[in-house]
């Protein structure tokens, strides 16, 4: 007669089911040899579970609890047979021995542009801390929480007399995060490590700029690099980035009756190919055109003897903030938001892949609306 092997629940404390095993008929008891009906598993389930965590784990035990039922029918009914449970366990032991660290850097392989740049930082991270060596069954909440404090506490891989920057921390993180995720997909992982870790929380950046006023106060300045004042203008009036000036030629310049002047190019850090509208006042700033692969801004470098002309042309124009190349970026941003500019079109015009990034700008203008309305003092 064959043996039924029932999976079944019993209510215990804290809200909670212990799994057990019901056999029918009677079974000896592996170690007094009495007949028994049930095998405990120290399994269990929440009962009534209401968050995401709590249901992922339901899930996963009840499939665990499963396959042990099984395993101990085919045992009982049919010893001689591998069984289909013992296959995939087999399977799941061989690809828990393989390399977490070579996984992680076959996926930081595929990404392209700066995503691929990002990818590896984190994948050096991740080398140094493990040394190149993890295997996927010695992942855990444990490992992954160590992990996290080393990227908040580490030296930055740029300069080993400062700790790398937390948003840095968030980005290198959530990789790990992403491997993990993958990983649970492609099947090295029997459980969803990523839904159990918590992420770093982002830092608020301070992200200076100009006003209009402090702008007008520049044209009117002289600087020691004309060069580099066109180009500073140019991406207060556009808001592009010094790597994407710097490499614009003149073939990317257009020019319609219908639509005036206009970009066409790829940007630098994204790749992405955006076409986009600048004003004649920014097209002024190019010069005379020349030939289409000629560069627009001809000779424009970056460097510190470069940045010296920057800083004393801002520190002439009576300018005390702390202003770099890229705040001219941050400057058309903000100027363009408080001027009434819808923030998805802003988003679109700096190129932006998600809206949260153009946000940061959002929160900059209330903050100066803040600061503005503070200004008014009465003494009451």
């Amino acid at each position: 007669m064959a043996i039924k092997v029932k999976l079944r629940e019993k209510a215990i404390s804290g809200n909670r089911k212990s799994l057990y095993l019901d056999f029918y008929p009677a079974i000896p008891h592996p170690e007094t040899g009495e007949p028994t009906r049930r095998e405990f598993l120290g399994l269990y389930l929440f009962d009534k579970a209401k968050n995401p965590i709590d249901k992922q784990h339901n899930k996963e035990t009840l499939q665990l609890a499963e396959q042990i039922r099984q395993k101990r029918e085919n045992h009982l009914n049919k010893p001689e047979i591998y069984t289909g449970y013992e296959l995939e366990q087999k399977r799941i032991k061989e690809l828990g021995e393989q390399n977490f660290v070579a996984y992680f850097k076959t996926l930081a392989d595929k990404r392209k542009a700066s995503n691929h740049d990002n990818w590896v930082s984190a994948y050096n991270y991740l080398e140094t801390f493990t040394k190149g060596n993890l295997k996927f069954a010695d992942l855990n909440e444990k490992f992954c929480n160590e992990f996290k404090e080393y990227l908040l506490t580490t030296k930055s891989n740029k300069s080993s007399k400062t700790t790398l920057a937390q948003n840095s921390a968030v980005s290198y993180f959530n990789k790990l995060k992403a491997t993990l995720k993958q990983a649970y997909k492609d099947g090295y992982l029997t459980t969803d490590l990523n839904a159990k870790i918590e992420v770093i929380k982002q830092a608020e950046t301070r992200r200076n700029f100009l006003t209009i006023e402090e702008l007008n106060s520049l044209v009117k300045t002289e600087c020691n690099n004309p060069l580099l004042k066109r180009a500073a203008l140019f991406s207060a009036l556009t808001g592009l980035r010094f790597s994407d000036i710097k490499n614009l030629v003149w073939d990317e310049i257009h020019h319609s009756v219908e639509n005036g002047y206009s970009i066409q190019f790829t940007q630098q850090k994204t790749k992405g190919v955006e076409v986009l509208p600048i004003s004649e006042q920014a097209y002024s700033l190019l010069g005379e055109r020349k030939e289409p692969t000629d560069k627009v801004f001809e000779g424009l470098t970056y460097s510190a003897y470069e940045n010296k002309h920057l800083y004393q042309w801002i520190g002439a124009a009576g300018i005390t903030k702390d202003i770099t190349f890229h705040c001219f970026r941050h400057t058309f941003a903000t100027l363009q938001l408080s001027k009434g500019t819808d923030i998805y079109t802003v988003s679109k015009m700096l190129g932006h892949r998600e809206l949260k990034t153009t946000q940061i700008y959002a929160k900059i203008i209330d903050q100066t609306k803040r600061e503005a309305a503070d200004k008014i003092q009465l003494d009451f």
